[in-house]
């Protein structure tokens, strides 16, 4: 599969993402989806925050902020049931690696 097109897939699958954090109870907010390599590094270079070879660079990330009742749940364990849900459909939940907002398509290393 080209780039392009596990890029398209990724984008397919965001709304049923975002669709089910609402079922979930959750009021959903974006963070990031895309870093710029002139900002951040090409793919394999760190520059700024994030990894040398973040899935955002490449269009296959996306982080959600996941809020209950007005309040911002920023630990793993609040996504837990999210990720879960993600990892079924197919794609990779950063809860596995330390961060739990994160959620791509691929595998990470």
């Amino acid at each position: 599969m080209t780039l392009r097109q596990q890029q398209s897939k990724f984008a397919s699958m965001i709304p049923g993402l975002i669709q089910h954090a609402i079922a979930l109870g959750y009021e959903v907010t974006l963070g990031d989806a895309y870093r710029d390599p002139r900002v951040h590094g090409a793919s394999g270079i760190k520059k700024g925050y994030g990894a040398a070879k973040s899935f955002h660079k490449r269009r296959l990330a996306i982080d959600l902020n996941l809020f209950r009742g007005g309040k911002y749940l920023d630990g793993t364990d609040a996504h837990r049931p999210l990720g879960e849900w993600w990892e079924a459909q197919g794609g990779t939940w950063g809860g596995r690696f330390r961060d739990g907002n994160h959620y791509s398509l691929g595998e990470h290393a």
